[in-house]
């Protein structure tokens, strides 16, 4: 059966995403196909269909991580779905090769999870990347616990809610950052306990003022660049850095005597240290699920397109004027 999926032939903005028809496959061993309903776009996509991501495409290439749908076909060899289920698409595969852009899609079956019934399919495709990638940082790499105080840097991104969201929930305390004051409110109803407008604000100043000087115990950074620096100065002594992107394409700046005279720890880090491991992808998928089922994390989707209007999403996607989500929905 023919379908529609979204390919990319050349490296290049939001116009080299094309629409075209596609004939179903079987899934392989180990794979299961889905009937596509909702998308979640991310950024690693827009870096990756420019050709500067940690996956390099080969052309022409499918992309996207995030999905959600009905179990179509599997493949032999699985048994944690059948086809009828409805489940979502944790990214921890090969984005050229199991792109999950279009009307059908065919990945790994230990990226596929049922997820709690109560989510529509927009909320289903706006989890695992999100929460996962905050879960990964704050908890299994980064130990923030209850009375500790973090740092959220682009805290509007849907990773920089999420991560609003867990500290919340863990009783830390969340100061975020964004450029302009128009997501400043939104912040705050989103948990944050306090927000720097980084365009208005001297953020070493604010950040020291709002810990009375004592510094954050933990900086969550998708930014890096030539924002190490005033990072370091934030950072409590013995605390750590974690930087999961680079939003500033400048060469980063790596703040040495800093890190040397507070004993810091600047670290990369990506979601896939724990999509790529059985047992921490299921203890995340667990503590994520659990928290997703009782109504303590929500997806903030900031605006849903359709499909044929990928090029436009993905245009919306670069424009940072998003709070949250991007999603596609697939008729």
């Amino acid at each position: 059966m023919t379908k529609k999926i979204v390919v990319f032939e050349e490296l290049g903005g939001p116009d080299v995403l094309k629409l075209v028809p596609h004939e179903e496959r079987r899934p392989a061993i180990g794979e299961v196909r889905l009937e596509v309903k909702a998308l979640g776009l991310n950024r690693a996509e827009a870096l990756f269909r420019q050709g500067k991501y940690l996956e390099i495409p080969e052309l022409p290439s499918r992309i996207g991580y995030e999905a959600s749908g009905v179990v179509e076909a599997i493949g032999n060899g699985v048994t944690s779905v059948v086809p009828g289920d409805v489940v979502s698409v944790v990214p921890a595969f090969e984005m050229g090769v199991h792109g999950v852009y279009g009307e059908t899609a065919v990945v790994p079956a230990r990226a596929v999870i049922k997820h709690p019934s109560k989510l529509s399919f927009s909320e289903a495709a706006a989890v695992w990347m999100q929460y996962l990638t905050a879960y990964g940082a704050l908890f299994d790499i980064g130990y923030l616990t209850e009375g500790k105080t973090i740092l959220i840097t682009a805290a509007s991104s849907s990773v920089g809610i999420a991560a609003i969201q867990l500290a919340r929930e863990v009783g830390a305390t969340a100061i975020a950052t964004t450029r302009g004051h128009l997501k400043k409110e939104r912040l705050l109803e989103a948990g944050a306990s306090a927000v720097i407008v980084t365009d208005e604000e001297n953020v070493v100043e604010a950040a020291m003022s709002i810990t009375d000087g004592k510094g954050v115990d933990l900086i969550f950074d998708p930014v890096a660049g030539a924002g190490l620096g005033p990072l370091a100065e934030i950072a409590a002594p013995g605390s750590q850095i974690i930087v999961y992107g680079a939003l500033d394409q400048s060469t980063p700046v790596f703040p040495l005597f800093p890190a040397l005279a507070k004993g810091l720890s600047l670290r990369g880090y990506t979601l896939f240290e724990i999509t790529n491991d059985d047992e921490r992808l299921a203890a995340a998928v667990r503590a994520v699920g659990s928290m997703l089922e009782a109504g303590r994390l929500t997806p903030v989707i900031d605006r849903t397109f359709t499909l044929p209007d990928i090029c436009e999403a993905h245009a919306y996607l670069e424009s940072n004027l998003q709070f949250g989500k991007i999603v596609v929905s697939v008729p």
